[in-house]
C-alpha cells in the first residue's frame, strides 16, 4: 500500500478583516509611492538653500559665541547714548514690530494716546515698566536721560514734538 502525503496549504490571511486590510494596502502603498516620486521629480531638490546655509559666513554666524566679555575701566566717565542708539539696542525689539502690544515706531495712531500724556509721564512708565514692558526696557544700565532720549526719538517719529533732554552730568569746566 502506498501512502499519499498531502500537505495542506495555509494562508497568512485567516479572517475577512485581514483580507480587506491587505487589499486596501495593496492599492494605497503603490499610489502613495507614485505620488511621492512625482512630487520629487516635479519640484526637484532644493540645493540652493543648502549652499546658502553652508557658505563660510553662515557657518561663522552660527558658531559665533553667545556672549562676549568686555573689559572696561570702572573709573572712566560714562558716555551717554543717544536716543537712536538706545532704540536700536533695546527698544526696537518690540517697538519696530509692535510685539507684545508695543506701539510701533512711526505709527501716529498708536502713539497718539501716549503722546498726549507728555514726556514726563512716558519716561516714568518706561523707567518703572508698564504692561508687558520691563523696567528700563530690560536694560538696567540705562540712565533716566538715555531712556527719555529714546522716548523722544520714537515719539518724534510718530508725530510728537518733544525736546531731547540734555545730559544730567555736565562736563567739567576748564580753568
Amino acid at each position: 500500500m502506498s501512502e499519499n502525503h498531502t500537505e495542506e496549504h495555509s494562508s497568512p490571511i485567516k479572517t475577512p478583516k485581514q483580507l480587506i486590510t491587505v487589499i486596501v494596502l495593496s492599492f494605497v502603498v503603490p499610489i502613495g509611492l507614485i505620488v511621492m516620486l512625482s512630487q520629487l521629480l516635479t519640484t526637484g531638490l532644493k540645493t540652493s538653500d543648502k549652499s546658502a546655509a553652508m557658505n563660510a559666513e553662515s557657518v561663522a554666524a552660527r558658531l559665533k559665541p553667545v556672549g562676549q566679555v568686555e573689559v572696561t575701566d570702572p573709573n572712566a566717565p560714562k558716555v551717554e547714548k543717544s536716543g537712536k542708539e538706545v532704540v536700536e539696542a533695546v527698544c526696537a525689539a518690540c517697538h519696530s514690530s509692535g510685539a507684545l502690544g508695543a506701539p510701533k515706531i512711526g505709527d501716529k495712531a498708536g502713539w497718539g494716546s501716549h503722546i498726549v500724556h507728555g514726556l514726563d509721564h512716558l519716561t516714568k512708565n518706561a523707567i518703572k515698566g508698564i504692561k508687558l514692558m520691563p523696567a528700563r526696557g530690560g536694560n538696567p544700565d540705562l540712565t533716566d536721560t538715555e531712556i527719555a532720549r529714546a522716548i523722544v526719538y520714537m515719539a518724534n517719529q510718530s508725530g510728537a514734538n518733544f525736546q531731547e533732554p540734555a545730559a544730567k552730568t555736565a562736563a567739567p569746566a576748564k580753568k
